[in-house]
């Protein structure tokens, strides 16, 4: 883990997605970060322990999902699936598969493995299953506004974690899609999908995988800042700082979308290998994605924290 002494910085982002902004500046207090996000290899043995079974791996109950056929209720996870030529990227059904099998163990679906995968950082986990292994190591998920404090590294108001280019000189300094995204990538960084962690250069803070590779869990209920968050009070000890933000509610985190659907969402940092400068330009520290507790996917992950 890397110490940080904690410290007053500006939060969010006015350049990119309404939901960053306000800017403002957040005080967090000292704690411990993993340098790397957990791997297949640490996940695995954190099972090995204690028996756990991931929410991908137990059928859901369709009295929570209304609608659903009962047939269609086995346990499974979301697997990304390129494809062949353009398609409207508003509609995500598009690339996402539900698949049957698909679990932390199998990635791709019932039919792989994580042969030589060890070194990746674990997905297809919910936000549960990252807080059971939080707990058994004896740590905690961070906040969203302790996230992005790490994820800056030291650098003042940038626009990622290294600066305010993307790919300086033409360097790859994260996991994230190179080319029009869901079709046609590039890759110009050496990979399709998740790369094993610490592969990229570490930030100001010595973290490595902060930005892209998967998506990361906070602690904090999702709440659209640029609208009802403007209005929040403020705690402030700190020439006018938020000291320790902890997000929205629970109930205000409902998708307004699914009003049948009554499931809480948490705030995703990072972005992943999936992100493209013509989708989701989420590899910067500011950016956030509401993710349903009980979801998982191909390129969602987590690290871990102890508060000082």
């Amino acid at each position: 883990m890397v110490a940080l002494a904690g410290g007053t910085f500006l939060m969010g982002s006015e350049r990119f997605y309404a939901d960053e902004a306000p800017r403002r500046k957040v005080t967090v207090r000292p704690f411990r970060i993993d340098r790397k996000p957990v791997t297949n290899c640490d996940f695995a043995a954190f099972v090995a322990a204690t028996d756990y079974v991931t929410t991908a791996e137990v059928p859901p109950d369709p009295k929570d999902y209304p609608g659903l056929d009962p047939d269609l209720a086995y346990a499974g996870s979301l697997v990304f699936h390129r494809t062949a030529v353009p398609v409207d990227t508003r509609d995500s059904s598009q690339w996402w598969r539900f698949l049957a099998g698909a679990d932390w163990r199998h990635a791709l679906g019932p039919d792989s493995a994580n042969e030589g995968l060890d070194d990746h950082p674990v997905v297809h986990v919910s936000f549960a299953d990252a807080e059971a292994y939080a707990a058994w190591a004896g740590k905690v998920l961070p906040t969203e506004a302790e996230w992005e404090f790490a994820a800056r590294g030291g650098l003042e108001d940038a626009d990622y974690a290294w600066g305010n280019e993307l790919a300086p000189g033409g360097a790859m300094l994260a996991n994230y899609w190179q080319g029009l995204f869901p079709f046609a990538n590039q890759l110009l960084d050496g990979w399709e999908r998740t790369s094993p962690v610490g592969t990229y250069p570490a930030n100001g803070h010595g973290l490595h995988d902060m930005i892209g590779n998967v998506w990361e869990w906070t602690t904090d209920w999702y709440s659209d800042r640029s609208a009802a968050g403007k209005a929040r009070p403020v705690r402030s000890c700190c020439g006018g700082a938020e000291v320790d933000p902890r997000g929205g509610t629970r109930g205000g985190s409902f998708d307004p979308a699914m009003r049948d659907v009554r499931i809480p969402r948490k705030v995703l940092k990072g972005g992943s290998h999936l992100c493209a400068a013509n989708y989701c330009q989420r590899y910067r520290p500011a950016a956030r994605h509401p993710q349903m507790v009980d979801s998982s996917t191909g390129h969602i992950g987590f690290r871990c924290i102890i508060r000082d």
